[in-house]
């Protein structure tokens, strides 16, 4: 092997080991164009998307403003997330709050304390 082979065969090896180190941070700095074809938008900043939704979803009774389930009555109504329990105040009045603790009913017991100014 003579000095030219054995140059050109440092200069090939630089040359893949460069162009992995800046492959990765193309990768790393979500470069190249190409992943971010792939990824979805987010939904628009004004409300025409959920007016759209709501204008089209078919409903007799009462549909509810934060989930869009349809209902009899107003209270019926039920929390849009798993970790909020929903409490009647009365009145046909309900409200969801996240849970309070690890007890059944602590929601309501410290929505109560509330109200009554002693929380």
């Amino acid at each position: 092997m003579d000095v030219l082979d054995l140059l050109l065969l440092i200069f090939s090896l630089f040359a893949v080991s460069s162009n992995a180190q800046f492959g990765f941070f193309d990768q790393m700095f979500n470069g190249g164009g190409q992943q971010q074809q792939h990824q979805p938008q987010n939904v628009r900043s004004d409300s025409q998307w959920y007016q759209e939704n709501y204008n089209a979803a078919h409903c007799s009774n009462y549909l509810c403003p934060g989930t869009l389930s349809c209902v009899h009555f107003p209270h019926h109504c039920p929390c849009a997330w798993d970790v909020e329990d929903k409490v009647e105040l009365g009145d046909g009045i309900a409200i969801c709050a996240s849970k309070g603790g690890y007890k059944e009913g602590e929601t309501a017991r410290k929505i109560e304390l509330a109200r009554k100014g002693l929380l």
